[in-house]
């Protein structure tokens, strides 16, 4: 079953689907061995962590895009990819769905804001014209070779128009192709079951599990969340913003360390060596090499190393 199969028939199950947001190698293998079955790679993650820059439109195409073949090659999970808004018009969206498409992802999210986006709890945004987004819908729906490929409709037109508009929008974008139905930053219980009761597809909500603003979607469970009717939960800032805690930490730690002159040591802060090599498939490789190396090659390389250290 190809991964697009797979992760179609996970938002189409009847358990809500819960998507953690994946930026690099080390969340992607992470999310997998812990059980998840999908992900989500947050296009603000890769813009962050890869760029630097706030999700307000600075990354481009390419980079969204080196990150995301890289992470489909690191990982078996199905991955759902953020192309904010393809870019440019409904042509370009035709471009980029099949780029995507070739690199491996199993769905693709187009949103409706004008480029330059930026992130969906920010304030300034603004959107394009319902029925622009449509067409650019229909350009990705037309565009995929697999038709397993799924594609999510985001629009961010509550905090522009109000909610019959997003529920207007999101119907629009179903019958355009879309497969997975996301109105970002809703205000409310009331707003998702308005949307889950009012659309023809299924509901994506996203979640930030500790990054609440006032202004913005409340804090619900999975659980909670599939009472009220929605399919898929994301969860696209959770590990960029708990890998930057624990940087801050460990530099904490690092600080106390050079202020009081004496080694540090804090494993409560970190995980082993050996841990972080079994994460990044330390072994597997291990495995390549002993299949594939000359008797001579593998002696020089280990049994030499090792006769070595023992005699040191």
């Amino acid at each position: 079953m190809s991964k697009a199969r797979k992760l179609r028939d996970l938002i189409n199950a009847p358990e809500i689907l819960v998507l953690p947001g994946v930026f690099d190698g080390f969340s992607a293998r992470l999310v997998g061995a812990s059980g998840f079955a999908a992900g989500f790679i947050s296009g603000a993650g890769i813009s962050e962590a890869s760029l630097g820059w706030a999700d307000v439109g600075v990354m481009g195409l390419e980079e969204n895009l080196r990150v995301c073949r890289a992470l489909v090659a690191c990982c078996d999970l199905p991955l759902l990819a953020d192309g904010d808004t393809g870019y440019g018009n409904a042509v370009n969206v035709h471009f980029v769905m099949r780029a995507f498409e070739q690199a491996g992802l199993a769905g693709l999210m187009i949103e409706d804001q004008v480029w330059p986006k930026r992130c969906g709890h920010m304030k300034g945004k603004e959107v394009i014209s319902a029925e622009e987004g449509a067409e650019k819908i229909r350009a990705a729906a037309d565009a995929r070779r697999d038709p397993d490929t799924v594609i999510m409709s985001r629009t961010d037109a509550l905090a522009t128009h109000g909610i019959a508009e997003v529920i207007r929008r999101l119907n629009m974008y179903a019958e355009a192709g879309a497969d997975l139905l996301f109105a970002d930053a809703v205000l409310s219980a009331e707003h998702i079951t308005a949307v889950t009761k009012n659309v023809s597809k299924p509901v994506c909500v996203n979640m930030g599990f500790g990054i609440r603003r006032r202004s913005t979607t409340p804090l619900f469970s999975a659980r909670q969340l599939q009472d009220l009717g929605v399919g898929v939960v994301i969860y696209p800032r959770l590990l960029t913003a708990a890998a930057v805690k624990g940087m801050k930490n460990a530099m904490a730690a690092l600080g106390e360390s050079l202020k009081s002159g004496e080694a540090v040591d804090r494993p409560d802060l970190l995980v082993s060596f050996e841990e972080l090599n079994a994460l990044v498939g330390v072994a597997e490789l291990e495995a390549i090499e002993q299949r594939y190396l000359t008797p001579e090659q593998f002696r020089r390389k280990y049994e030499n190393a090792t006769h070595e250290a023992k005699a040191s």
